[in-house]
């Protein structure tokens, strides 16, 4: 049986020798949690985790559609839809979607990632051309108007052509290229970034009494298979984040089991993106019941994930992520960044 290892990250000053840096950032680690599906979980000194793992473990992670991955980075979530689960039909309309997406730029978004599916629970699919026609207006006024990169966040081919004429520069895909079989070769043609996300089943069913063997190494082995998959259809793991899809096709109990250990992703050598944002355990646990009163809970999630080194948080409360993020990271480095 195959062993995994999630290194245990730390941070601040009392950095011991021989610590082994945590994808060429500040976090640290000098011990790993060995993780197999027949045996016990077990502590092993970071020596112990197998050449190749570690090095996937430690080595810089390649700048995604021009940012540097050596801090953490905002997505700002841009739903040009009638139906999303959190602000579905508020930014349906053109015009206020690109007003929106240009004030989570001025809050400090790194990636605006502009959706025209619903991939709530229960949605349906919606036609290409239904689709390409919200999102590709949107994303030329957006591109117009600025250098930040743009993600377009589509299961489809033709959504995707759209998308990146119109100035889109990174494709997130909520299926993991499994939906399409012509996005991946297209975003391999044309050199683009791409987030796979772990999904079980697709949004109309995912919801539906999801299980697993193992939801941690479940969804690991799948990320794996994909990068796999994906670097052999051209697309280079320099170029790949992964994502292991928290609320997509997971319970509350597994949706906290990832968190608890996402930092086992990093075994992947790619960047992680974490998309917890505004979630139904999130109004649980944090009694929110309503998606727009869920930000305070949304953010202690999105720092947790950074505690253990993701990348990327992808969110709807820019300014609130931005401001967090800001004082996560002069408490770690116990001073105020430089003006």
């Amino acid at each position: 049986m195959s062993d995994y290892y999630r290194p245990l990250v730390q941070s601040g000053p009392a950095r011991p020798d021989g610590a082994l840096p945590l994808a060429g950032g500040a976090l640290w680690f000098t011990h790993a949690e060995q993780l197999r599906r027949d045996a016990p979980a077990r502590v092993v000194p970071a020596g112990d985790i197998p050449d190749p793992v570690r090095t996937r473990l430690t080595a810089p992670r390649a700048p995604v559609a021009g940012l540097s991955m050596e801090v953490p980075r905002v997505m700002g979530i841009l739903n040009a839809t009638p139906d999303s689960f959190s602000d579905g039909g508020l930014y349906h309309d053109p015009r206020k979607a690109v007003a929106h997406g240009a004030r989570m730029i001025a809050e400090g978004a790194d990636i605006i990632d502009v959706g025209g599916e619903s991939t709530r629970p229960g949605a349906e699919t919606v036609a290409p051309g239904d689709e390409a026609a919200r999102v590709a207006p949107v994303i030329a006024a957006l591109r117009a108007a600025g250098p930040t990169p743009i993600s377009i966040d589509t299961r489809k081919t033709a959504v995707a052509q759209a998308a990146v004429a119109a100035g889109a520069t990174l494709v997130n895909d909520v299926a993991g290229f499994t939906y399409d079989p012509g996005l991946a070769p297209f975003c391999a043609m044309h050199a683009l970034p791409v987030c796979v996300m772990h999904a079980q089943g697709d949004p109309a069913t995912m919801q539906q009494n999801p299980s697993y063997d193992n939801v941690l190494l479940d969804v690991y082995d799948f990320l794996h298979e994909r990068l796999e998959t994906l670097t052999a259809l051209g697309i280079p793991r320099g170029r790949i984040v992964v994502d292991p899809g928290i609320g997509f096709g997971k319970t509350a109990a597994h949706n906290l089991l990832l968190l608890n250990r996402i930092g086992l992703f990093h075994g992947l050598g790619c960047p992680i993106l974490l998309g917890a944002s505004r979630k139904r355990f999130i109004g649980t646990i944090g009694q929110a019941p309503e998606p727009a009163d869920r930000m305070a809970g949304s953010v202690a999630v999105a720092l947790a994930g950074v505690a253990q080194g993701v990348q990327i948080v992808r969110v709807h409360d820019v300014r609130e992520t931005v401001s967090a993020l800001a004082l996560w990271q002069a408490v770690q480095g116990g001073a105020a960044p430089v003006a």
